[in-house]
């Protein structure tokens, strides 16, 4: 098929890439414009431009593709390209009915969530906040609503104990490059049936706040544990800010103050209801992201020291 892809951050590249390997023709790749970045501000390229560039793909990034002289332009490239479809993975622009009615084979959106659940910016994010311990990957046809439209495929993951977002994020997104084929084939052999989403079963995965972050350790372990899967966690520890991106819930009980350290070897800490946390990876500020172990030979930490 002749294809336009449109997609921005890490997750669509995989999909970029299996669309090119699997010998579609991809005529053109729609991205976020450039963002400035670091001290310098610096302009930056998405992902998904640096993939399409290193390919010789030609790159569009148009403000809007729904309003002003960019959306009229972004429509004229496109009648005069005339996709078999357009292929849309984490793009970051809602697209107008005139553009997902262009395409003999419509707008496909691959969705890192099972639909209708986690509609939205952030599902992988929120599925590991609410502690699932099911994921997967849903290919819809895009209607004018917000991940609204008639699923073609779907398939489920089991998630892990432990899993974090990022590595959630690249299983998912090597799975939504194997399901996009799979669409494509089906649609242009006319052997999927699209199945409506219920309404009834959504749920919104709104944007992560810088806020969501901050560990209390009034929580459970298991809730501290999902925030630092879903997000990283940070907390102080003398004054500094530590971040935690990888833990694991005791499964014992403790009755130290809560916030405290309870087992210095292991940096376990005190949580609410008796629970007990063991941090697995950290990262204090000013140094390196580094397992417990090696952060625990540099940094002593006495029994019952307080974090927060």
């Amino acid at each position: 098929m002749k294809i336009v892809f449109m997609g921005t951050p890490a997750f669509a590249v995989p999909i970029l890439t299996a669309l090119e390997g699997a010998g579609h023709d991809v005529a053109a790749v729609f991205t976020q414009p450039d963002k400035p970045n670091g001290r310098k501000m610096k302009l930056v390229y998405s992902p998904v431009k640096k993939q399409a560039l290193s390919h010789g793909i030609t790159v569009f990034q148009p403000e809007s593709l729904r309003k002003g002289e960019d959306a009229e332009k972004s429509l004229a490239v496109l009648q005069e390209l005339q996709p078999d479809c357009i292929v849309v993975a984490a793009y970051g622009q809602i697209l107008p009915k005139c553009i997902l009615e262009l395409p003999e084979y419509g707008c496909i959106n691959v969705h890192a969530s099972l639909l209708p659940k986690y509609r939205g910016a952030a599902p992988i994010q929120h599925c590991l906040l609410n502690g699932e311990q099911e994921s997967g990957v849903t290919i819809m046809q895009m209607a004018e609503g917000l991940d609204t439209g008639d699923m073609l495929l779907q398939k489920r993951i089991p998630v892990g104990e432990d899993e974090t977002a990022d590595e959630l994020h690249d299983r998912l997104a090597a799975l939504g490059a194997e399901l996009t084929l799979q669409a494509l084939d089906g649609l242009a052999a006319g052997t999927i049936t699209p199945v409506p989403q219920e309404e009834a079963q959504s749920c919104y995965a709104s944007m992560i706040r810088k806020n969501m972050s901050a560990l209390d350790f009034t929580k459970t372990a298991a809730e501290l544990h999902r925030i630092i899967c879903g997000l990283t966690g940070f907390t102080m520890l003398e004054g500094k800010r530590l971040k935690v991106c990888r833990s694991h819930v005791c499964p014992g009980t403790g009755n130290a103050p809560i916030g405290t350290v309870t087992d210095p070897e292991t940096f376990t800490v005190q949580c609410g209801e008796g629970t007990l946390l063991t941090f697995r990876e950290v990262q204090l500020e000013g140094s390196k992201r580094m397992p417990v172990d090696a952060f625990l030979r540099g940094k002593r930490l006495e029994k019952g020291i307080q974090l927060g």
